[in-house]
């Protein structure tokens, strides 16, 4: 009877591996991990999740936070107008930290290669809007379409408006002084 595959194979070592295993209590005493550094900063490691939270104006389930309306769900109840449970915020600033972060404008991160803006200004430059031409030019390294050379022109309008139509307004003198 053959032996089983891979029984005979060395086994490695792994050094990466953590071998250590903590304790239930020091699992609970580990404080999570935390992205926001707000709330990392506000944060208190001898009171619970639900306890820090509470003290800093956030939810812990976003379902008891803002209940459906009983009058969707079909079922209409009469509701004296009291909001059972009104919790005291003890640390309003990190919730106020979060919103005027959030606020902020967001940064362009979009932004195209300089060899495609050269690729793109030179095809608008020898060829106008002909993309079958621009397919056929020798500097098509990568062999696109007209549809993707016309995409990647597209693109680059997106991107840059501003520089783009700069670019066309300097290229209209020198068609007027050819003719």
């Amino acid at each position: 009877m053959p032996k089983a595959k891979g029984k005979s194979r060395r086994h490695k070592y792994s050094y990466n591996l953590n071998r250590k295993r903590l304790s239930r209590s020091a699992r609970r005493r580990a404080a999570p991990r935390i992205a926001c550094s707000h709330i990392r900063h506000a944060w208190d490691p001898h009171k619970s999740v639900a306890q820090n939270l509470a003290e800093m104006g956030l939810a812990e389930d976003p379902n008891k936070a803002v209940p459906i309306p009983k009058k969707l769900l079909g079922m209409e109840v009469e509701s004296d107008g009291q909001q059972p449970g009104k919790k005291i915020v003890r640390k309003p600033y990190v919730v106020n930290e979060m919103e005027l972060e959030a606020s902020l404008p967001e940064k362009k991160s979009n932004t195209l290669s300089r060899d495609l803006i050269d690729y793109v200004r030179y095809m608008i430059q020898n060829h106008g809007e002909n993309y079958k031409e621009m397919a056929r030019d020798e500097k098509n390294y990568y062999q696109d379409t007209p549809k993707q050379i016309k995409r990647k022109i597209n693109v680059y309008k997106n991107f840059y408006p501003e520089e783009y139509k700069n670019f066309i307004a300097s290229l209209k003198p020198e068609k007027m002084e050819v003719q």
